[in-house]
């Protein structure tokens, strides 16, 4: 039995990836953006949440990223993402 699976908490940089799982501790009006290639690349997803975090599991092939996955994180002390 093998796996794609992976976890981190930086995400892969610069190449193709899929987020299977997202998970995050919580504070005041918490927000996770996921770009594509870095700071200035397109909104994919958009997760607003607060004390109480995220524990998500994306369903079927996850959120795919062509060009690697980049995080704007706001009011959010620590994120984990599972990826292929």
């Amino acid at each position: 039995w093998s796996s794609d699976v992976c976890s981190s908490d930086l995400g892969p940089l610069g190449q193709r990836a899929r987020i299977t799982g997202i998970q995050a501790e919580g504070a005041g009006s918490s927000s996770i953006i996921f770009k594509s290639v870095g700071a200035a690349g397109t909104t994919i997803a958009t997760f607003k949440f607060g004390t109480e975090g995220i524990d998500f599991y994306v369903p079927g092939s996850g959120i795919l990223f062509d060009d690697g996955i980049y995080l704007d994180l706001t009011a959010t002390p620590g994120v984990t993402i599972t990826f292929t």
